[in-house]
């Protein structure tokens, strides 16, 4: 095994992953200036996976040498516009937004645990608590309401 390789294998491809990267950064804070704050806001699972393959379509322009930066910039491109696309459809027709959203959820109400909305969302009665105490409360029946929102976060209305 050639370990001088893993190490080190040449200037040019530093110089490369140098010159790529600082133009493929220009570009995607280009693009997401231009798209608005929304396409990184994590307000639901689906904003949280557009979010993470901006991240790793990002990681193989600077690392894969066979992905030229035009390329590479039109698949950022590409996941903005449709990031895009599927918010400005979600604002206007709410049968779009529910399929690809999901709903909160009521995990407890009045001090009541709601059993088949926890075993629905798979969240378990110490979660719940745990987010109670997290929250300044001590135990659900100090609570009004526990909500698993659309972004995986439990809120709390004591």
């Amino acid at each position: 095994m050639d370990w001088s390789n893993m190490l080190f294998q040449d200037w040019e491809g530093i110089a490369r992953t140098l010159f790529v990267g600082i133009l493929a950064y220009v570009c995607l804070v280009c693009f997401l200036r231009i798209s608005g704050k929304r396409t990184l806001a994590k307000l639901n699972a689906f904003d949280l996976v557009v979010t993470v393959a901006l991240g790793s379509t990002l990681s193989a322009i600077l690392l894969q040498e066979s992905i030229p930066l035009a390329e590479g910039a039109t698949a950022l491109g590409l996941l903005i516009v449709m990031q895009y696309l599927v918010t400005f459809t979600s604002v206007r027709w709410s049968g779009f937004a529910h399929t690809v959203r999901s709903q909160p959820s009521l995990l407890a109400r009045n001090g009541e645990f709601c059993r088949d909305a926890m075993r629905r969302e798979r969240v378990t009665e110490e979660e719940v608590r745990s987010a109670i105490r997290a929250n300044g409360g001590r135990e659900v029946e100090d609570t009004s309401a526990v909500i698993l929102e659309s972004d995986g976060s439990i809120s709390v209305v004591q």
